[in-house]
């Protein structure tokens, strides 16, 4: 099938295909729109069943990174990668530089970083072939899970508050799909103030982990979408709120560092006429992104965190748009996203 026919191609600007035999990479890279500057967007590994499942994700990734940037106020637009392979077994320095010199081809039309499944010091070694990488400990933030993390916990204070009339989070049932790094970090800050935790992990040491510090409760994980909670936290791969689980969600908000939750865009309609309100993932996810736009010789840790936060503001602003126009959240912050990375394309047009 061609790339222009792919359910998921939303006139992205380029896809490129990236084959290393002597290392065994098979990646792809996505640029979806570049209107408010560069693509910005991390590097993900995973054993995909198929190469149309890797350039699926890859398509959906990038196009939620245009978004969640001009949602974010930054001057980037969207890319992502993704690395066909397992990240327990296939990693090797010669895989990641050839990654890197991939990269470095695009002459910094793509700025890539870690994500599912690569780590900070796997960025590093493809930072050996291309210098258009971010969030590396060398000159960078390095890891960035707790700031989407904490993005994440301001977004579920606004969602709290505007569906449960809730100012803190003490009492409220929360369950995280998803313990790794952002799961555990937001797992840190919803115990201290008082939520009750239940979880779900494929990784035992994680899920041991969130019990023992915070006394978490352990779910099955294909029963953690549907426990009967206030709050659905997704923080692992996409795709959970689906034809089979919606009609048994019993969260009153879903709300969580995944991207892509919806299955599909209609689920998110699905979503509002079961009275369950949805925190946009592009918009909720994005503390990691903002974090890594604050890079420099005069990061200010305190100034970049207070940027992360205006996502509880954004997420209110869209909450009542939707609320409003009667329409789900996901268009309401579509549209949003699109007035403005649309109208930069339109101001440099006219400053042209």
């Amino acid at each position: 099938m061609s790339v222009f026919e792919h359910v998921e191609f939303d006139g992205h600007e380029q896809v490129v295909f990236c084959h290393d035999p002597a290392s065994g990479l098979k990646a792809i890279i996505a640029i979806h729109n570049t209107n408010r500057g560069p693509a910005l967007g991390g590097c993900r590994m995973w054993p995909y069943a198929s190469d149309e499942d890797a350039l699926t994700d890859a398509l959906r990734l990038a196009r939620g990174m245009t978004y969640k940037s001009a949602l974010a106020g930054l001057d980037y637009g969207g890319g992502k990668s993704v690395i066909i392979g397992d990240p327990k077994r296939d990693k090797s320095e010669a895989l990641f530089r050839a990654m890197g010199r991939y990269v470095e081809t695009l002459g910094g039309r793509y700025t890539v970083a870690e994500d599912v499944g690569i780590s900070v010091p796997d960025v590093e070694v493809m930072a050996k072939e291309t210098r258009h990488v971010a969030g590396v400990s060398a000159g960078g933030v390095g890891d960035p899970s707790p700031a989407t993390a904490y993005g994440v916990y301001m977004g579920i204070k606004a969602a709290a508050k505007h569906r449960l009339g809730a100012e803190k989070l003490s009492g409220l049932r929360v369950a995280v799909q998803g313990v790794g790094h952002v799961g555990y970090y937001l797992c840190r800050r919803l115990a201290a103030e008082g939520a009750e935790l239940l979880v779900a992990d494929i990784a035992q040491d994680s899920l041991d982990r969130v019990v023992k510090e915070f006394g978490a409760h352990v779910v099955a994980p294909e029963a953690i979408a549907t426990a009967a909670v206030d709050i659905y936290a997704p923080c692992a791969l996409g795709a959970t709120v689906n034809d089979e689980t919606l009609p048994a969600l019993q969260a009153k908000i879903v709300a969580g560092s995944a991207n892509n939750q919806l299955a599909e865009a209609r689920h998110g309609e699905a979503l509002r006429q079961r009275g369950i309100l949805y925190a946009p993932d592009y918009v909720i996810n994005a503390g990691g992104v903002i974090i890594i736009s604050h890079e420099g010789p005069n990061y200010d840790e305190s100034r970049a965190f207070a940027h992360v936060a205006q996502i509880h503001d954004t997420l209110l602003e869209i909450f009542r748009r939707a609320d409003a126009m009667k329409v789900a959240t996901s268009l309401a912050a579509d549209r949003l996203a699109e007035e403005r990375f649309r109208g930069a394309a339109a101001k440099a047009t006219e400053a042209a």
